[in-house]
């Protein structure tokens, strides 16, 4: 068969010439049209919210003195045995519990092996075989750009294969100019959870729709704070693509991702790059990527281990770790001793989706609205406190704070733990826009005054005087600056004041603009009224 193939060949393109609108394309250009999809599995490390590290004692506090925080089990020094932390068991627990899991009574600690200097035992412990936990899910609504408050959310589910908990690694710091690494151990076996999901995203705005949801949960349990900047939630991605209906191709892992926007970012360019590569006839290298913010594109670290490489095996200083619920505690056994599933389930909050069906029926938000609230922590506190002070309008009190608030405070990079001004203040705020006694430049003045630290009601104060003087005097402070501002209009340039004077609306627009810079007092709107009222009079 080879050879008629290579005789038919030269044929075939020759009858393509003849029909270079209609005809199939040489196999190349079919190729290249190939419909390729995305196939993404992440893997998370949350580090635990707890005071003392998953095996010592050391405090887990960020930002302590550099190796001021290391116990000697930490700096793996000789004859040192691990002592598991019960906090950090009940906080894998109590996540696996919130994100549908379904619990091991038994799960074991393994030895992964691997030699970094920021890792002092060239080990790490964790849990491979027999985790913490299995099989478990997470649905969460995907928020593309073009969404509307009116419609639905449209919603996907994620399986999570498993929770599994570990040691953290120290913090290697890289001196280009001398040339050295330093190494500070304060995180060195600080406690993780690795929570790690199934192939079942495609997309960068998937993966991030899912981290949100995520963190809404992981921050309402309080078993982690979530503060990537912090790098107490880290991200590895691990990405593919292949044709419908095809086996998954080779995964490429995308290592430390440590923002939302990176996370969106570096998948959405790895899927364009294999696609590229594919469809170019090239193969996709099985490899540890690291994502460059600043030149926008992924960059090989090194060839990607496999599970031999790590020569895993059982951690011999630590037996299997039980956990019970209340029909299997062995009698005799002192409850206060043991972490019960049972227990645990009790203790668990209302988590994310509840609370946000509760905003949608409470307060008849739209459920974007009610997501966007619910996803950003200590958002749905304020916004509670802030519609009990100021019940009027729940709505317009959600599209202020989504607005004009947030896009304050990411400018001052403040969380809502941090605002210092009365929710009551800040509903009266909104009050007042409604009421449009005040602009919307001048409200956004306000809101940067209230998130001040402490606050300061400058500019809101003036408001609330503005609102108090009686109307006679105001009207008239307002109608001299509106005469003074068609004083210096007639003394301006003759060929501009005759081209506004020959299109009303524009000359009307074009005033009341010039009075509101005479006066931050002074409104568009009535501004307009009165020169209208005064030029019709001439």
């Amino acid at each position: 068969m080879a050879a008629p193939m290579r005789v038919r060949a030269p044929r075939l393109c020759q009858i393509c010439k003849c029909f270079p609108s209609s005809f199939l394309r040489c196999s190349s250009s079919t190729t290249s049209k190939r419909k390729w999809e995305g196939v993404v599995g992440l893997e998370i490390h949350a580090q635990i919210l707890a005071e003392s590290k998953l095996f010592s004692g050391a405090c887990t506090k960020f930002g302590g003195t550099t190796n001021n925080q290391v116990s000697l089990f930490d700096a793996a020094f000789p004859g040192t045995l691990p002592a598991i932390n019960r906090r950090c068991v009940e906080a894998g627990g109590q996540t696996a519990l919130a994100l549908n899991c379904q619990i091991n009574k038994v799960s074991k600690f393994d030895r992964k092996h691997y030699f970094y200097a920021d890792l002092p035992a060239g080990y790490q412990i964790t849990q491979l075989r027999q985790p913490l936990a299995k099989q478990g899910s997470l649905r969460f609504p995907i928020l593309r750009g073009d969404i509307s408050p009116k419609c639905p959310l449209d919603y996907m589910t994620v399986r999570l294969e498993q929770i599994q908990l570990e040691q953290d690694s120290g913090k290697s710091i890289h001196n280009e100019d001398d040339k050295q690494s330093l190494i500070d151990l304060n995180r060195a076996g600080v406690g993780l959870m690795e929570i790690i999901t199934a192939p079942d995203l495609s997309s960068g705005l998937e993966s991030v729709s899912f981290l949100r949801e995520l963190i809404g949960i992981l921050t309402t349990v309080s078993t982690c704070n979530c503060k990537m900047e912090e790098g107490s939630f880290r991200v590895d991605a691990n990405i593919s693509v292949h044709q419908p209906g095809e086996p998954l191709g080779t995964r490429v892992e995308v290592k430390n991702l440590n923002s939302i926007r990176s996370v969106k970012n570096a998948i959405d360019y790895e899927i364009r790059r294999q696609k590229q590569q594919l469809q170019q006839g090239k193969q996709i290298i099985n490899d540890t990527r690291s994502w460059d913010v600043s030149a926008g594109l992924t960059l090989p670290m090194r060839d990607k281990e496999i599970e031999l490489d790590y020569r895993f095996m059982p951690e011999p200083n630590l037996p299997p770790l039980h956990v019970y619920d209340n029909t299997s505690i062995p009698a005799g056994l002192n409850p206060s001793q043991i972490v019960n599933i049972d227990v645990l389930q009790q203790q668990l909050p209302p988590l994310p989706a509840q609370q946000k069906q509760d905003l949608v029926t409470t307060y008849g938000l739209p459920e974007l609205y009610a997501h966007r609230i619910e996803v950003k922590p200590g958002m749905r506190d304020y916004y509670k406190k802030v519609v009990e002070a100021r019940p009027k309008d729940p709505i317009y009190i959600a599209v202020r704070m989504m607005g004009e608030l947030l896009g304050e405070m990411n400018k001052k990079k403040l969380e809502f733990n941090d605002i210092t001004c009365s929710p009551e203040t800040f509903g009266e705020a909104c009050d007042l826009r409604k009421l449009n006694a005040m602009t919307t430049r001048e409200f956004e003045k306000v809101v940067e005054d209230l998130l001040e630290n402490p606050p300061s009601e400058t500019h809101l104060n003036r408001i609330r005087k503005r609102l108090l003087m009686g109307s006679r005097d105001s009207d008239e402070q307002l109608e001299s600056i509106c005469r003074q501002v068609l004083e210096d209009f007639e003394q301006g340039s003759h060929l501009k004041n005759a081209k506004l004077k020959r299109n009303p609306e524009k000359l009307l627009i074009f005033l009341a603009q010039q009075a509101t810079k005479k006066s931050v007092e002074v409104r568009f709107v009535h501004a307009r009224t009165v020169f209208k009222k005064l030029l019709n009079k001439e």
